[in-house]
């Protein structure tokens, strides 16, 4: 399973208003199954991610940045050790929303957000 990156603005702002919220302890994720339009029909199999931080969360760049590193190294971590274990179907499109408890939660626990989000993105059955 690629892990690819979520870019564009139509892109992003589609999956933030048509998709599926999910909700963590230190993160929220919009989801989109299938590839966005713009892809072609041949691309393998692939979660593509965007990571949406704002000033809200904190005023400054740099700790904005290592929320969304965490965060991000938690779901390829995830997935790196998942996916052996998971059939996934097809594509997905995630936006990724760290909270600010992010910042200074331990690792372990974003770690575990980061699994309930892929066991909520596989198949059921």
């Amino acid at each position: 399973m690629l892990l690819s990156r979520l870019s564009g603005r139509k892109v992003c702002e589609r999956v933030k208003t048509k998709g599926i919220l999910w909700k963590g302890k230190h993160m929220q994720a919009r989801i989109m199954h299938g590839l966005p339009r713009n892809f072609p029909v041949t691309t393998p199999p692939s979660i593509l991610v965007g990571i949406l931080t704002s000033t809200r969360l904190h005023k400054s760049a740099v700790k904005r940045n290592r929320m969304r590193r965490r965060c991000k190294e938690a779901l390829r971590v995830t997935l790196k050790n998942q996916i052996p274990n998971t059939k996934f179907q097809g594509s997905s499109q995630l936006l990724l929303l760290p909270r600010s408890s992010s910042l200074s939660a331990p690792y372990g626990e974003i770690l575990a957000d980061a699994v309930s989000l892929i066991s909520f993105l596989s198949p059921r059955g």
